[in-house]
């Protein structure tokens, strides 16, 4: 069962010349997806009131917290925390600094596909993970590859909403290297609704966010998504 979700109209904006309302997704606050998200001067809990809260987490559920095997538990998961949630020290921006301009006056877009990320639902803060597919049409410069994938796992961990992680995504990319346009889907399974809840396995859910060239142009829409669903046979 997949479930594809729509990108976020927002029937206010604008008018065409025709006079027709002109439909243009919202637009996200930059200090969302071009800094790190965490403040240097937030008050944050200690290493050892973090780990307290684990224990406390253990007794909730009935366990006992000073039984031989759960005695590291704390300290175990206080670590995962900082490697699943670095993505809140980092900056997507700095990521997308370094480009390239040698490029021989390549005018078509660039895209990378199949860029798989685990990241956590921030309503039950569970995984959800699947693949990030981003394609952009670069004005003169070019953004290293392995940058796209860096900005897909950076934002990946953080505590998201799938249709937040691909805005965020789009933006980023659109706002730091000012590209023709923008394309990203991402497509994921959430294990809030595969392990619990309703627990249907194998459903995927699809979002996309387009700007530019690939927002006004459904010719440049479908040619993305047909790259990415050739390349998955």
């Amino acid at each position: 069962m997949d479930a594809v979700i729509k990108p976020i109209r927002n029937a206010a904006d604008g008018a065409k010349a025709d006079g027709k309302k002109e439909f243009r997704p919202a637009q996200l606050d930059p200090a969302e997806f071009l800094a790190a998200a965490v403040d240097p001067e937030q008050n944050r809990p200690s290493r050892a009131e973090a780990e307290k809260a684990v224990q406390t987490l253990l007794a909730y559920i009935g366990e006992n917290p000073q039984r031989e095997g759960l005695l590291d538990t704390p300290r175990r998961v206080v670590e995962a925390y900082d490697e699943v949630f670095q993505g809140y020290h980092q900056s997507p921006a700095e990521v997308l600094n370094k480009t390239f301009g040698e490029t021989a006056g390549y005018d078509d877009f660039v895209l990378i596909r199949d860029m798989g990320f685990v990241s956590h639902c921030e309503h039950h803060m569970m995984p959800f993970y699947g693949k990030a597919h981003i394609a952009y049409t670069p004005v003169e410069r070019v953004v290293g590859l392995s940058k796209l994938a860096r900005l897909v796992d950076i934002f990946g961990h953080r505590l998201q909403t799938q249709e937040h992680l691909t805005a965020q995504l789009a933006a980023a990319v659109d706002e730091v290297l000012k590209p023709r346009g923008v394309a990203v889907m991402v497509e994921a399974e959430h294990t809030c609704m595969s392990a619990r809840g309703i627990r249907k396995e194998g459903s995927r859910t699809f979002t996309t966010r387009f700007t530019g060239n690939f927002r006004d142009n459904p010719a440049e829409q479908a040619r993305f998504m047909s790259m990415i669903q050739a390349m998955s046979r």
